[in-house]
């Protein structure tokens, strides 16, 4: 990995005030020794995250992280974003995270960390930097008999640490001022290399005390680069050669961990070098650029883009770069892969067929390293070729005909561009934004390891905030809505540009197709109504419900017209039957493997 991480920002923000969401720029700035009165641990744990790249933090304040938010705000390159919730703050830092590098929060003891601990686990599910900051308990009460507020009733303090041990890399716990330089540095540190959340309490009384260990800046961060065994990976690449080169039709499938490998640019020097039919794994999407000229799609099994998986998986050698294999992505296990044609590169790991395998095997290394002894071999890319046959457009619709869903996703295709980011909610919007093309430059995130609904709302938020020159698109379902909805609030504060669709079907399309039930039915809202009510006069915001296709085209316009410079909510209503074909499929083979019966004891 890179061995110098982020730069110090020194550039003052329009306002310190907790509602300020202005974006900054980076500049370095030396260490150097600072006043006595200065030298706290607030305003160092302040630097070290506009250090390593961090320019905005969520919050929720609590009394026990109140003087640490003090010290952020006072930090000029440092912009702290007041959330509704805690939940919404960590799926923001997680948004933030997938475009910066790293994201960070900051909550209250016990009831603030173990409501932002749901993020936090969805952030560590999808290997995101992220830095999540508790202001604890006094110093003084650690060790003692006393109860405290917001605490189970008990005098143990550990019950937040040792939920936050299975879901973060590293865990400080800072009551005492001598080793907190140490700690909070070793925490930070962590997550970059580990590229995982950390989890760092803080005691409520410490932040404003000076000490002599942060009497200087703080020194940048140099982390020790990961190194591959140099003998190993000459053997890895030997060996995957000599499999790749006797195959007919190889291809290549990136994953999800080519982000925790840092590894993307190096997958398509391979995929330049060899010629190979590329494709990604559902949850790569934007990993990959879709404008390379082999190209052939998303590779979900039976859900696939056409023909991506007839190509795939009637190939006789296949490279999996950073894959993650379960119950989702194989749709119910029903993978047609056979392990004795593939390779499988973890970000460590190279693994050919049914054996060799090599370690400390970095896979940024390994795959430059292969892209100059593979053969050119365009056989897989010219059978699909061959074979494809152009998707075919939505039946045209009748004037004033309720809106169907290929229709809207039609539009929102000829929406996006190299400025423009999307953002897919769990549920429909999976597969109906997968078959989205995505052109050059345009970004695409979602949350498929863990799959939380709600997500998308919070994560949105972070991701315009750290990338304000991309008009970010959201494409949200009813259901994932409703649980994190606030937060729309925040948007508006920090004036952001965002379009969001809200796609109105009455309930959890998702869950319907898995298994249905009366509990997968929610209450509708006038959902224009809410928004319009949260924006309550302040800040630039507007709303449309949009019934048809006349409707549809007339509030992109507007969006992208008269209201480009405002939050554009489109609420959409569609048909509750009316879903993507692809889950339909994948629905039913999740079902299955759900429902399976006990093995026979």
């Amino acid at each position: 990995m890179d061995t110098k991480i982020g730069s110090v920002d020194s550039h003052k923000p329009p306002s310190n005030d907790i509602i300020s969401c202005a974006n900054h720029n980076s500049s370095s700035v030396p260490s150097t020794a600072i006043s006595s009165s200065e030298a706290t641990l607030g305003r160092h744990l302040a630097r070290r995250l506009v250090q390593i790249g961090v320019t905005d933090v969520f919050s929720v304040p609590g009394d026990f992280n109140l003087t640490l938010l003090d010290h952020l705000i006072a930090e000029p390159g440092l912009n702290l974003i007041g959330c509704c919730n805690e939940l919404n703050a960590g799926y923001a830092a997680d948004g933030y995270a997938r475009s910066r590098g790293v994201g960070a929060c900051v909550v209250t003891f016990t009831v603030g960390g173990l409501s932002v601990l749901n993020a936090i686990a969805g952030a560590y599910s999808e290997n995101l930097p992220l830095i999540c900051i508790v202001g604890g308990p006094n110093s003084n009460d650690y060790g003692t008999n006393r109860i405290l507020h917001h605490t189970i009733g008990l005098p143990d303090f550990s019950q937040e640490l040792r939920c936050f041990q299975t879901v973060t890399c590293f865990q400080a716990v800072v009551n005492n001022l001598d080793d907190a330089h140490e700690l909070i540095d070793t925490a930070i540190s962590t997550s970059l290399k580990e590229s995982k959340p950390v989890y760092i309490s803080i005691g409520c009384n410490l932040p404003g005390i000076p000490h002599p260990t942060f009497s200087r800046e703080p020194v940048p961060f140099s982390l020790s680069p990961k190194l591959s065994n140099q003998l190993g990976l000459e053997a890895a690449v030997e060996a995957t050669a000599e499999f790749l080169n006797k195959a007919v039709k190889p291809v290549l499938v990136g994953g999800p961990k080519l982000r925790v490998a840092k590894a993307c640019d190096a997958f398509v020097e391979l995929a330049d070098a060899c010629g190979y039919a590329l494709a990604v794994m559902p949850s790569a999407k934007g990993l990959v650029p879709e404008h390379h000229p082999h190209f052939i799609g998303t590779y979900w099994g039976a859900v696939s883009t056409a023909f991506c998986a007839e190509i795939v998986e009637s190939a006789d050698a296949y490279l999996f770069a950073g894959p993650i294999f379960n119950d989702y992505s194989s749709v119910g296990y029903s993978l047609l892969l056979k392990k004795e044609k593939a390779i499988i590169l973890q970000p460590d790991r190279v693994v050919i067929a049914n054996g060799p395998a090599f370690g400390c095997v970095l896979m940024k290394d390994f795959l430059k390293a292969l892209a100059k002894r593979l053969k050119p071999n365009k056989t897989a890319y010219e059978n699909y070729h061959r074979i494809y046959v152009p998707e075919g457009q939505p039946l045209k619709a009748a004037p004033k005909e309720p809106l169907r869903v290929n229709v809207l996703f039609q539009h929102i295709q000829k929406l996006i561009s190299s400025e423009t980011a999307v953002i897919a909610e769990t549920g429909d919007s999976w597969f109906n934004c997968q078959k989205l093309k995505l052109p050059k430059g345009c970004g695409y995130e979602f949350q498929m390891q863990y799959g939380s609904i709600g997500w998308s709302v919070g994560a949105t938020l972070g991701y315009a905030q750290a990338v304000p020159e991309k008009r970010v698109i959201a494409c949200i379902g009813d259901g994932s809505f409703q649980v994190t909805a606030q937060d729309v609030s925040t948007m508006l504060r920090c004036g952001q540009k965002t379009i969001i669709f809200l796609i109105n079907n009455g309930g959890y399309t998702i869950e319907v197709e898995i298994h249905d039930g009366p509990y997968n039915v929610i209450k509708n809202w006038n959902y224009t109504g809410l928004i319009d009510a949260i924006h309550n006069g302040e800040g630039n915001c507007w709303t449309a419900k949009v019934f048809c296709e006349e409707e549809l085209i007339e509030a992109i316009a507007t969006a992208t017209g008269p209201k480009k410079d405002c939050l554009c909510f489109i609420e959409v209503i569609v048909h509750k039957d009316d879903t993507s074909k692809e889950l339909l499929e994948w629905g039913s083979r999740v079902s299955a493997a759900n429902s399976r019966p006990p093995n026979p004891q």
